[in-house]
């Protein structure tokens, strides 16, 4: 794990704390050009009702926006949690060369864990795929947000 790595990845912690005090899948993500962030977001699904509001998608949008281009060839993206199958999709078509998150998704990974759609020959675009940097801390910020969610159920019930 490089300073850099662990230096943009306590950035998308930051995005998946507000998340977390949001009520939201505490998942953040920053997308990064050179040493300059050009995108970040946190996961607002429940807030916009939007399926397709992941960190990812949000932080992918907001780059495009302010580099004026979908194509991102000269940016990383850093995420806590392993993307999805749709997430991992944007990322092949925005051409991006690289993301770097923290911990595996057992259940919905696109990138490594259940797939490996960033890394697939048979797309037109692949690239490089850094995993478990600060994985603990996300996974932790993942499981506490859950155990708290099922503490309330429990009380409601």
């Amino acid at each position: 794990m490089s300073l850099t790595d662990e230096y943009w990845m306590r950035q998308a912690l930051q995005q998946a704390q507000i998340a977390f005090d949001a009520g939201e899948a505490p998942i953040g993500c920053v997308i990064v050009k050179g040493n300059q962030m050009v995108g970040s977001g946190y996961n607002l699904r429940e807030s916009n009702n939007d399926p397709t509001a992941h960190a990812e998608i949000i932080a992918l949008r907001a780059a495009g926006e302010t580099l004026g281009t979908w194509k991102l060839t000269d940016c990383t993206m850093y995420v806590t949690l392993e993307p999805c199958t749709m997430c991992a999709g944007a990322l092949v078509n925005s051409r991006i060369p690289k993301v770097v998150y923290g911990c595996d998704d057992p259940r919905a990974g696109g990138v490594r864990t259940l797939y490996a759609i960033c890394e697939d020959p048979r797309l037109n675009h692949r690239l490089e795929v850094v995993r478990g940097v600060l994985g603990q801390e996300s996974s932790a910020l993942l499981k506490s947000f859950f155990k708290q969610l099922r503490e309330k159920k429990n009380a409601s019930d």
